[in-house]
Formats: C-alpha cells, sequence, structure tokens
C-alpha cells in the first residue's frame, strides 16, 4: 500500500483467524514500524475490527504520524486459548 504522508486514513490488515474464533472477543494491535526489528511493547496500537479486517487510524491527527518512507506493518492477535500471534503483515509505503 502507497499513502501520501498528508493523508489520514485507516489502515486495513486483512486476518485470516482460526475457525471457530470470533473477532469480537478476541483484542487485535498494530504496529507500524521503520525498522526490521519486532515492535517493541510501546509501538503496538490498539486496532478495531472491520468485518475480518483490523483497521487503525494513521496518519496526521491520528496518534499515528509518519514521514515519508517505508515501514513494517505487524499484526497481534490473542484469540482464546494459549495462542497469542504475531505476524509480520505487510510493507506501507508513505510518499
Amino acid at each position: 500500500m502507497v499513502i501520501p504522508a498528508s493523508s489520514t486514513e485507516y489502515l486495513h490488515v486483512p486476518v485470516i483467524l482460526p475457525a471457530g474464533v470470533d473477532p469480537g472477543a478476541t483484542p487485535v494491535r498494530v504496529a507500524v514500524v521503520a525498522h526490521r526489528n519486532n515492535p517493541g511493547d510501546t509501538e503496538w496500537h490498539d486496532a478495531d475490527w472491520a468485518g475480518s479486517d483490523a483497521r487503525i487510524l494513521i496518519g496526521p491527527g491520528s496518534g499515528i504520524t509518519l514521514t515519508a518512507g517505508d515501514y513494517r506493518v505487524w499484526i497481534n492477535l490473542d484469540p482464546p486459548g494459549s495462542e497469542n500471534v504475531v505476524r509480520k503483515a505487510g510493507i506501507l509505503s508513505v510518499t
């Protein structure tokens, strides 16, 4: 995905949940980072569900303002049970 740095919009991250897992009962967080390491604790942001997508507002005035560059998008799902899933979801380019 490519967006301009001046845009404030929802970043949608498609998620495939395990069978029988209700997204409404599954907390989801998103991290958008410029480095190649796993996100640190302070880099995660609570996200919402929009159907089967996790979504988070990014851009000026959103709390996640990004300058031009390439970012790695990460997702963290905490479904009921013993799993706590962390995955790199893709690359976001900001122009």
